[in-house]
């Protein structure tokens, strides 16, 4: 299934990550600094990286914007909101080339959405927004007090009443009146910012205090349809987190993060010498449904409230050979200021992920203090987890499926070749976890190679209208649209889509894409009633920066403008220059 990188942390006191918005200029907006990673990350062997929440909060870009107060669902750091234009993470622009180059790098791009609340009112549950061009109290999907608990009944929340935490004004999809409003607002928002960023998932924040109904809707309308899609159900119980997944009306739409994995593993490497390791056999709703757990040792919350102290590389070496579908945290993974630098022991457990660990789980050995398993597909994978530090190498001798007389090599480095009998029995040592390193894991010898790559174009859609952040056309007037990151030698291939009411056969829209210096490097013109259907596909020969601008004339009366959708497929660049 790949590997996932959480790419957000918090800090100390709960802050979101480091911005220059703090008045220190040499740290980058994070978008940038994800941009600039992405390369590497690919070559690491991830396959996926979860933004943190994109829309503005309404703590702006201030330090405790991390993302979870929502405020508009159509401000992504476009609008000037909450003293800043740009959210904590950057600006839109500095988004969608992240998205771009995160793409061009062949990663799938995953963010995280937060349909529980919004945060923000005056006080009088009243939430407006800015249109286009700053215009106040027009901007799409506003809501007022019908739209939340307690003025409308609770919806039929997934969880224990108990357990639903407000964190905000508290949206009801589909008690709010008018009935289907805020369920219909939420479903447009999401798709408006799939298509803006061309996503290939989700994560669903708090689904324990949400409707299934509303989750269920919300991923299978629209663009959101197909995609992937993980939920954050707080619950330590395997056959809770089963229900919510299947039979909770779910219907197995949505994964989950695998939080009684979480709990279990947080508890051997806090507890080492002292975990009962007979645990892991098939453990959590990653051991009944493997396709639907994702995996996680910390996340942003975890390591602030309950972390894993010690011995954290003993559960990414369970999680990184296991089935399911592990999430790497970036404060783990990453060698920034105030993280945890563990990545050269990760990329080495990534690897074996993604080359040697497939198929289904066999248990070979367990006791107390030793826990050993294969996966059983491809060249298949013996793993072994030693939880005891204090009486040196484990030594155990198991069946295997390698066959007989096969050459085994530990591909962590941690112990030396082994060889399988004649009867597919191996002996083989496990190190004691000094510091979480009592792992090994075997497979054939040969196998070494480097994690393929791949790129991708991206597709993104640019929306004009009055009521969102970017102005419709307009007659007389030239609109910047957006600003694309193209590569140089690729093609960039351009669709617009104007609203065509009232359009006679003098109105006309013309699209311009300009390079860098502002020169037109392609054009087109739209008109008649109705404009026959054109696409605008140029070749650009110099990276960087590239522009879409129309203008317009003979408008329909009385607004003399139009909305419109431009879709813009093209290519990144892989790098993004410090």
């Amino acid at each position: 299934m790949g590997v996932l990188l959480q790419a957000t942390f918090k800090r100390k006191g709960g802050l979101a990550v480091p911005c220059p918005h703090d008045g220190h200029t040499s740290i980058p907006w994070w978008w940038d600094h994800l941009a600039r990673q992405a390369s590497e990350l690919s070559r690491s062997g991830f396959t996926a990286v979860l933004l943190p929440p994109v829309l503005k909060t309404s703590a702006g870009a201030f330090p405790g914007a991390d993302g979870y107060g929502p405020f508009d669902d159509y401000d992504i750091g476009s609008k000037d909101q909450f003293f800043s234009v740009p959210t904590r993470f950057g600006s839109r622009e500095q988004l969608q080339r992240c998205a771009a180059i995160l793409r061009a790098n062949g990663l799938d791009l995953y963010f995280d959405t937060v349909p529980h609340h919004r945060n923000g009112d005056p006080g009088n549950w009243e939430f407006k927004y800015l249109g286009a061009n700053g215009v106040k109290d027009v901007g799409r999907f506003p809501k007022d007090k019908n739209c939340f608990f307690p003025n409308v009944p609770r919806d039929p929340i997934a969880g224990p009443i108990g357990d639903d935490f407000g964190f905000g004004r508290e949206l009801c999809p589909v008690n709010a009146k008018p009935a289907g409003y805020v369920m219909n607002g939420l479903i447009d928002a999401g798709d408006w910012l799939t298509r803006a960023l061309d996503a290939q998932g989700y994560r669903i924040d708090d689904t324990k205090g949400l409707a299934v109904e509303f989750v269920h809707r919300y991923l299978t309308s629209k663009a959101m349809a197909g995609k992937f899609a993980f939920g954050e159900y707080f619950d330590g119980n395997p056959q809770t987190l089963s229900w919510w997944v299947w039979n909770s009306g779910m219907e197995g739409r949505c994964a989950t993060f695998d939080f009684s994995l979480r709990f279990m593993l947080a508890a051997m490497c806090n507890n080492n010498s002292r975990w009962d390791m007979t645990q892991l056999d098939h453990a959590g709703l990653a051991g009944i449904s493997p396709t639907q757990a994702v995996t996680f040792i910390d996340n942003h919350d975890t390591d602030l409230s309950f972390p894993v102290i010690w011995n954290k590389m003993l559960g990414y070496a369970y999680i990184l050979t296991s089935e399911g579908y592990p999430c790497v945290y970036y404060k783990d993974y990453s060698t920034d200021q105030g993280c945890y630098g563990l990545k050269p022991l990760l990329d080495n457990l990534i690897w074996i992920h993604e080359h040697l660990a497939e198929g289904p789980t066999q248990q070979r050995w367990k006791d107390f203090q030793c826990f050993v398993y294969e996966r059983l597909g491809g060249a298949h994978l013996l793993v072994g987890l030693n939880n005891d530090m204090y009486n040196g190498w484990r030594t155990v001798s198991v069946q295997t499926g390698f066959g007989a007389n096969v050459h085994l090599h530990d591909y962590t480095g941690h112990a030396g070749d082994v060889w399988t009998d004649a009867s597919g029995s191996v002996t083989i040592g496990v190190p004691p976890n000094d510091n979480g390193l009592g792992y090994v894991c075997y497979s054939r010898v040969g196998l070494d190679g480097p994690n393929l790559t791949a790129g991708y174009s991206t597709t993104q859609v640019y929306e004009g209208a009055a009521d969102l952040d970017i102005p419709p056309a307009e007659n007389g007037k030239t609109v910047q649209v957006c600003r694309i990151w193209c590569d140089a030698g690729k093609d960039v291939v351009a669709v617009l889509n104007p609203n065509i009411t009232g359009w006679t056969a003098r109105t006309e829209i013309t699209l311009r894409l300009l390079d860098a210096a502002g020169a037109v490097v392609a054009a087109h013109t739209y008109k008649g009633a109705p404009p026959p259907p054109a696409d605008l596909r140029v070749t650009v020969w110099h990276a960087g920066w590239h522009s879409a601008q129309i203008a317009a004339s003979g408008l329909p009366a009385p607004s003399g403008q139009s909305a419109y959708h431009l879709s813009l497929t093209y290519t990144a660049t892989q790098q993004l220059a410090a």
